[in-house]
């Protein structure tokens, strides 16, 4: 894990307040010459920043969503009443999960609600191994840990409650429907947006540890989405205002009231709320282990948060994170 370095931070947040600054005024804030600046500048491109460079008018940071700033996310969490997260924020990281699963094996003493944030994650995972795209301050990077007295089993369905939270946030500051594709993704107009992580880390039976990972695509950089091997969308191309703080706050409430519902009722409540939100009611879909694979009918999830596939006039619920869905190629 490594920070920005001093120069590095000070051209960013120079940029940051908006409209151009000139190189020239730069090397004169900093102690440096025009050509480190446009070094730095340089570099500063290369991680995701989408800066442009004017002749005559200098650089302009464009990036709708502002940065991270722990001071303004605390504010807007204790607005709505939120209590339970303690959100720290990273410049750049190697993974916002990898960091709370080392604190974890380490045996640091982690709360319930330790929130890690990120502008860059220089190893960004998605599930089953997949590369997420994490290029610095283009998107939301960020992991809460959680714990859960019931053992392992009892954690299978966190994942739809998550998707469930991110449903909430989404709705509530932008008034977008988003939809939730099993078991961990939530879609905009058919096209991905945002992703869920959730990694494990306990007994069968005795307390069970969670670390929640959840990607949500900002204002994505066009040379970084060429990676990416499926239809996406960000919320820069849905919404006028984005506040990255905001984002991190309402996030945070949501999905400490999702969790708090889930441990006391599992998904007795959320899995008829999130088949409202089924991305593929109703569609032939196909299910891949990588060693099997079948298709049928996706008829939402049960109670558990197993996905109801409907084969030959019978319906059977399937289980494990290591499950793919597709919809079915025609």
């Amino acid at each position: 894990m490594k920070a920005l370095d001093g120069k590095k931070l000070a051209i960013l947040n120079a940029l940051n307040q908006g409209g151009f600054v000139s190189g020239q005024q730069l090397g004169e804030q900093l102690g440096i010459s025009r050509a480190a600046v446009s070094k730095h500048i340089s570099s500063l491109q290369d991680m995701g920043l989408d800066i442009f460079t004017v002749s005559g008018k200098g650089y302009c940071l464009h990036n709708a969503a502002g940065l991270l700033n722990q001071v303004q996310i605390a504010e807007h969490y204790a607005a709505l009443g939120g209590h339970d997260a303690k959100i720290e924020v990273q410049a750049i990281i190697d993974s916002t999960n990898s960091e709370l699963m080392r604190r974890l094996q380490s045996k640091v003493a982690l709360n319930s609600g330790t929130v890690i944030v990120a502008e860059m994650q220089q190893a960004g995972r998605g599930r089953r191994g997949r590369i997420w795209q994490s290029p610095f301050g283009a998107n939301l990077y960020y992991s809460y840990f959680w714990c859960l007295d019931d053992g392992l089993q009892a954690a299978m369905g966190v994942s739809i409650a998550v998707g469930l939270a991110v449903y909430d946030t989404l709705k509530t500051l932008y008034q977008l429907e988003a939809e939730l594709k099993w078991p961990n993704d939530i879609y905009l107009n058919k096209q991905k947006l945002a992703g869920v992580l959730v990694e494990l880390d306990g007994q069968p039976q005795g307390p069970c540890q969670l670390v929640i990972g959840i990607g949500i695509n900002l204002q994505m950089p066009a040379s970084f989405s060429q990676h990416i091997d499926q239809a996406w969308t960000d919320l820069s191309q849905h919404c006028q205002q984005l506040d990255k703080n905001q984002l991190v706050a309402y996030l945070s409430f949501y999905l400490e009231q999702r969790l708090a519902q889930y441990r006391l009722s599992g998904l007795n409540e959320m899995y008829q709320q999130w088949n409202n939100l089924n991305a593929f009611a109703g569609e032939i879909v196909e299910l891949n282990t990588g060693h099997r694979s079948w298709r049928g009918m996706c008829e939402g999830i049960d109670n558990q948060g197993g996905i109801r596939i409907r084969q030959d006039g019978e319906v059977k619920s399937y289980y494990g994170g290591e499950i793919s869905l597709r919809k079915a190629q025609s």
